[in-house]
This record gives structure tokens, sequence and C-alpha cells, in this order.
């Protein structure tokens, strides 16, 4: 009996060694699994190190509790892209990953208040249209019908610009343009016909009329009709300066609109003209490194610094404006020097091949509590960030474009 014990024990620690054994070779294939190379271009080195960090997509940037944002559709799209580049099924899992954790079986999506009318919540619902596409899942398309609905809905100034969120009344911002627009062009090229794009083309005239500056060519960054914000000037309703990310919403708004505007339509060549206009005095605020300020037409005013999100907003609108024919192609230098710009100055790489891109603005926003008052101390006093979603996303989208 006792022996029988005994070979019972030598059996166990023997299968039990084996075990241990085998799970450190995992491990140690697992540690080489994750070091990124650098023969990789840049938006898989990009991808692959946010996937490194954070193995869900809902997770990015920490926040407190999983939520609908524009951030995370603004990453989940730029890994849409990537996919549909590579054709590595990881990238499209990580995306969809972000939907399903987000929205339920019946299409109901998480957190989510249509009364709250916030523009910013229409942005993620850009990567539906390819999942359902792709799996012919019908929660997909319930959750784009409700979001369609909200513009149906929403709120707008008397000229007929949709408000930034009915928080912001009579108020547009140039980011808003980005957040709605190319998700309701995209909606009436694929389900009503190709009907409303003449309000998708009033809202960028309302916005581009009501924000812009003779002297340099560049949009503020947003507009109150009502005139009774703080920030307001009282006799035009502008606010009085100019951010550059919101500048890198605007010309990706445009560009990404431009997908799906009939070529026959009339107002089409205005939102190119647009581009063209904005872009042209783009350049002639970059700065030399051919990154853009944070205030990017005060260069030398103390604080101001270098800002990572705008400049691949930029470099991405530059190089897809170019490739499609909206652009001159002398534009595509323009953005080749402005991811140089980023990735000699801003990008750092760990031993692990790690990808980080630093001084990213948290955010910067217009009234609300504490009160925002545009002012340029605001923009350069609010925080910095190393691997922001607003810089992260719109970085692997300027590196597809560029193939970088």
């Amino acid at each position: 009996m006792k022996n029988i014990t005994l070979i019972a024990i030598i059996v166990l620690s023997f299968f039990t060694s084996c075990k241990e054994e085998k799970k450190e070779v995992v491990t140690e294939e697992t540690q080489q699994e994750v070091k990124i190379s650098s023969s990789l271009k840049w938006s898989e080195r990009m991808a692959l190190s946010i996937m490194k960090r954070f193995p869900k997509a809902r997770d990015v940037d920490n926040h407190k509790t999983i939520n609908w944002n524009y951030k995370h559709g603004l990453l989940a799209l730029s890994f849409e892209k990537l996919y549909q580049e590579t054709g590595n099924e990881k990238y499209f899992e990580y995306e969809k990953g972000y939907a399903d954790d987000l929205i339920d079986s019946t299409g109901t999506i998480l957190n989510y208040d249509i009364e709250k009318y916030n523009i910013d919540n229409i942005n993620a619902g850009k990567i539906l249209f390819f999942l359902y596409e792709k799996t012919k899942d019908e929660k997909y398309l319930t959750a784009i019908k409700t979001l369609r609905k909200q513009l149906e809905n929403h709120p707008r100034t008397n000229s007929g610009g949709l408000w930034h969120k009915k928080i912001y009344p009579y108020q547009m911002w140039l980011d808003g343009l980005y957040m709605g627009q190319p998700f309701y062009a995209r909606y009436i090229a694929e389900y009503e016909d190709g009907k409303n794009f003449d309000d998708v083309a009033h809202q960028f005239e309302v916005c581009y009329k009501q924000t812009y500056d003779e002297k340099t060519g560049l949009l503020l960054h947003a507009w109150d009709e009502s005139k009774q914000m703080g920030w307001a000037d009282k006799t035009t309703g502008k606010s009085p300066n100019f951010w550059s990310r919101s500048l890198g919403w605007y010309v990706m708004a445009l560009v990404d609109v431009l997908d799906y505007f009939p070529e026959d339509h009339p107002k089409r060549q205005m939102l190119i003209q647009q581009l063209n206009d904005l872009s042209t005095a783009l350049v002639k605020v970059q700065d030399k490194s051919g990154i853009w300020y944070q205030v990017p037409n005060f260069p030398d005013r103390e604080g101001n610094y270098l800002e990572s999100s705008g400049t691949a907003m930029f470099a991405y609108a530059f190089a897809k404006g170019v490739r499609k024919g909206y652009l001159p192609s002398e534009f595509k230098d323009v953005a080749n020097k402005a991811f140089d710009g980023l990735v000699k100055e801003l990008v750092k790489v760990d031993d692990n091949g790690e990808v980080h891109l630093t001084q990213t603005c948290k955010g910067a926003g217009l009234g609300g509590n504490p009160y925002r008052d545009a002012s340029f101390e605001y923009y350069i006093g609010e925080a910095k960030r190393v691997n922001n979603l607003h810089g992260t996303g719109p970085f692997i989208l300027a590196a597809l474009e560029l193939n970088r």
C-alpha cells in the first residue's frame, strides 16, 4: 500500500512538473510575441502597442465606466481601416469588440441617451456600417437607425446648423462637423437614396461662414448664434482663438464626407474649395518641424507647444485629399513632413518596440462648469497626455494614408 502511494506521489509530481515547465515555456513565448517589430509599418506598430496596453478597446484611456464615446469610435474606425488594409482579423475583432461591449443583442446602445442631443455621440456610429455589412447582425442596423433618429430631431440654430449639444444651445463647434456629418452622409448614401445631402453641405456652409477669420484664413473654434456665452464676440458670436485639433476635426470631416457625396451634386465643389482654402491657410502656420502648435497662430507665445493630435489629423486629411484628387499633389509633401515631425519629435519607442505618442491635448471645450473661456491661456493650460485617443487614432489613419 505504501509503495502504491509512493508511486502515485511520484507520478503526480511528474505531471505537475511538466505542467509548470510547459507554463514557463508559454510565458516565454508570450513575452516574445509582445515585442513589436520595428520592421512593421507605423500603423501596425501603434495598433499593436494599443492592444498590448489595452486588450479591450473599451478600456483605452482608463475611463471609469465604459460608454459610447466619440474617441473610442475614432480609434475603432482606425482599426477598421487597418483591417481593410492588412486583412488581419485581429484588428477587425478589436473594432467589433468595442461595438459588442456597448451594443446588446437588441441594438440598444449602453449608456446612450438620445435626449441629450450630443453630436459627439454620433461619431462612433461610423463603425457600425462596416460591422453590419460584414456580419449582417441586425443589432448594428438598429443602432445605426437610432443615431439617425437623433439627427432627425437634433436641435438647430435659426440658420439650420446642428447644435453641438443640447446643453450648449445655438452653438456650433468645428469638432461637431466631424462627429456628425460623415455618419450622416453615409446614411443618406446607403439608406435614403441620396436625399438630404443638401443638409450635410449646409452644416459646412454655416459653420465655415460663421467661424471664418479673414486675416488668417483659418476657422475659429466655435460660434454662438445667440451671442450669450462669455467667450462669444458680442457682434459676431465667434470664439476668440484657433485650436489646432478643432481645425483637424474639420478637415478630416471634409475629406470623409466627400467619400459619399455624388460627383454631380452642386455642393460638392464647395466642400472641395473649403478643403483647399483651409489647407492652404494651415500650411502657412505649420512649424518648421512639420508639427502644428496647440494654438497654431501664436508659435512664439510663452506656454504654447507642438501638439500631436491636430498634426496627425492634418497629415491624414492632406494625404487623403491628394489621393482622392481634392488637393494638389504638393500637400502630400506637407503630410509627410508632418508625419516625419511626429515620429522625430513626439513619438517614443520603448525597448519592447511599444510606440508612445506624446504631447496630446487631453481635451478643450467651451463654456461648462468649471467655465472654459477660450482664451489662449485656457488652451495651453489644458492637460497634455501620452497615448491619448485623440492622437493615436489619427496617427494610425495618417500612417495608413501615407503608407508609412
